[in-house]
């Protein structure tokens, strides 16, 4: 009999990354039973990996040709075709997609129509570095795969619990009316993370002031009290708040107009290097990656590194003071679970909110979930690896159950979880 299990897609620009969850017992196995993903998409080099739940990875160079979007096509038909003649233990019940930004309608996951997608497509304005490659394989699906639910799940709905004064600019009111407001995004990492903090810092303190930070080529910061976004730093589009790996983080918007005015920029041009050009590797000038930056000797880049360090230390005190305190600061993603070095240098500059660093400890946790404070410490510090594609899968299951439309064996044969 073949097992129940759910597909989860993440599209971007260069790559496309899938995992295949088994359902037990009517939840998610978070250990994927397949993972993949196809890079290098749009250069001479695209590859193809793929892992069937602990095993090493089989990597193999992948023949793409013609435009970018007949790459994407084909890519997109390789994985379907794979995933039909490779996988024959499971049966797919649904695939749950990223989309980035879901506007002002889509406060939750949704099961997904062509009309849907026609409407999400009017948000890549906002979201032009994602939003296009997450609905281009929503589209296909939704062609080829009919037997399969496709479901939509936004990074922008897990800051929808924001009171209203933290969505709102200072601009003229009829903007707000029109949806011109902070949105925020990576939700479904601040929500998978914001699940596991109870084990993590105790019941207590995760429901109290907390900040997550999800720092990776994209980052931002998240102020949650009783598990709920209240604050963020990412506002109407991905390009605001924290310096990122290619993005500049907030700027002054008076910089854009003297650019364009004066600088004889074009706004293709300025969008193009606040976007593509900016962050880490612009004020580096040698890579958007941090492991690359800490590694190197050159000051610019020891420059880059510091500067990512201060601008996340002043958005941290931003949201310290809208949460009023702070009981608990929390590390995702790439560079927050992987590079000690930057974890210590924004701990040391916030012994002002009672932080204080075990450094023996810091520099042993690596992409596991742990406490790194010391303890005279009156802010618990802890690491915790994010799983976008787990709660992706979570929420698909609850689009399912929510449906009705799951036909999950009562029985399935037992899985591991730890495999």
């Amino acid at each position: 009999m073949r097992r129940p299990a759910l597909l989860t897609l993440n599209a971007g620009s260069s790559s496309v990354k899938f995992s295949l969850f088994l359902v037990e017992d009517d939840a998610i196995v978070e250990t994927p039973h397949v993972w993949g993903q196809i890079d290098g998409i749009g250069t001479a080099h695209p590859r193809w990996r793929v892992r069937r739940g602990k095993n090493p990875s089989e990597t193999v160079a992948l023949s793409l040709t013609g435009s970018l979007d007949q790459q994407h096509e084909d890519a997109f038909t390789h994985l379907v075709d794979w995933l039909s003649t490779h996988v024959d233990d499971v049966k797919i019940l649904a695939t749950g997609h990223r989309i980035v930004h879901g506007g002002a309608r889509f406060h939750e996951p949704v099961r997904l129509t062509p009309e849907m997608v026609t409407e999400l497509e009017q948000l890549v304005p906002l979201a032009p570095l994602h939003q296009p490659h997450n609905l281009r394989p929503i589209k296909r699906m939704l062609e080829r795969r009919a037997d399969w639910v496709q479901v939509g799940c936004f990074d922008t709905a897990f800051h929808t619990t924001q009171p209203k004064l933290a969505q709102m600019f200072p601009l003229p009111r009829k903007l707000f009316d029109e949806g011109i407001r902070r949105y925020g995004f990576h939700g479904l990492s601040y929500d998978y993370v914001s699940r596991r903090l109870p084990e993590v810092l105790g019941p207590e303190r995760a429901k109290g002031r907390v900040i997550i930070a999800h720092l990776g080529n994209g980052a931002s910061l998240c102020a949650l009290r009783e598990g709920k976004s209240v604050a963020t730093t990412m506002g109407f589009t991905t390009i605001d708040g924290l310096m990122m790996g290619t993005r500049s983080g907030s700027i002054d918007p008076g910089l854009v107009l003297h650019l364009i005015e004066y600088g004889g920029m074009s706004v293709t041009q300025v969008d193009h290097m606040l976007y593509k050009e900016s962050g880490l590797l612009g004020v580096s000038g040698i890579s958007q990656d941090m492991r690359e930056l800490l590694a190197s000797d050159d000051p610019h880049a020891r420059e880059a590194v510091e500067l990512f360090c201060y601008r996340l230390v002043r958005e941290i005190g931003s949201l310290a003071a809208a949460l009023g305190g702070l009981d608990a600061l929390v590390f995702t993603a790439g560079i927050g679970e992987h590079a000690a070095p930057v974890r210590a240098r924004v701990i040391e500059r916030l012994d002002w909110l009672g932080a204080v660093l075990d450094p023996q400890v810091n520099e042993r946790i690596a992409g596991i979930a742990g406490r790194i404070d010391a303890p005279d410490s009156r802010v618990a510090l802890a690491v915790v690896p994010t799983n976008e594609e787990a709660m992706i899968a979570r929420y698909t299951l609850e689009v399912l159950r929510r449906e009705g439309s799951a036909t999950i064996a009562a029985n399935p044969p037992a899985v591991d979880a730890n495999r």
